[in-house]
């Protein structure tokens, strides 16, 4: 649909018309939300940033003239001013601090399965034949036979590159099969 019947639709939002609303949503949300994801660099901020500004298009909608440039601009203005908005308002620490909170997650599943390992009897036989491996050999293994991750998460985690991991854990289990023998 043409600017024009943005334009259409943003004059019949000024009026109270909810289904004109719901138009301009149906047209613009996808791109609405992709530019405001590139703002605030997350799915959820998105969408709420493009909620806020659908709010601000129906309440606003008799501010907008088209002399002063297109419907379709001033759409997206409204959502880029609100993403720069959660920005400044202090949502960046937020950002900052999901990052961290992945990470502390992340170290606490790890802590989690290394626990698993110091949590066996010292007397067992299992123990006996994991202490029998390197450092990093045993992480791998216990990382993914107590945490369940993927070879190829093992590998990102532990820095090595994916053949190396899997021919790490293939080789150490074969260690512990032997030894538990």
């Amino acid at each position: 649909m043409t600017s024009d019947g943005l334009d259409r639709d943003l004059f019949a939002c000024a009026r109270g018309d909810a289904k004109a609303l719901k138009r301009i949503f149906d047209r613009e949300a996808g791109r609405l939300t992709a530019v405001a994801e590139r703002i605030v660099k997350r799915r959820d901020l998105a969408e709420e940033v493009v909620q806020e500004a659908f709010i601000n298009i129906w309440t606003k909608a008799h501010q907008y003239s088209p002399e002063r440039g297109s419907a379709r601009g001033w759409i997206h203005a409204i959502v880029r001013n609100r993403a720069l908005n959660l920005l400044r308002d202090g949502r960046r620490e937020e950002l900052v601090d999901a990052e961290r909170l992945e990470a502390m997650r992340e170290a606490e599943q790890i802590d989690h399965v290394l626990a698993a390992f110091a949590a066996l009897d010292r007397d067992s036989r299992l123990r006996a034949c994991l202490d029998t491996l390197d450092e990093t050999r045993r992480r791998g293994i216990l990382m993914a036979y107590v945490g369940g991750y993927s070879h190829g998460e093992i590998a990102g985690r532990l820095c090595l590159p994916l053949g190396t991991a899997k021919s790490w854990i293939r080789r150490g289990l074969a260690a512990l099969r032997e030894c538990m023998a």
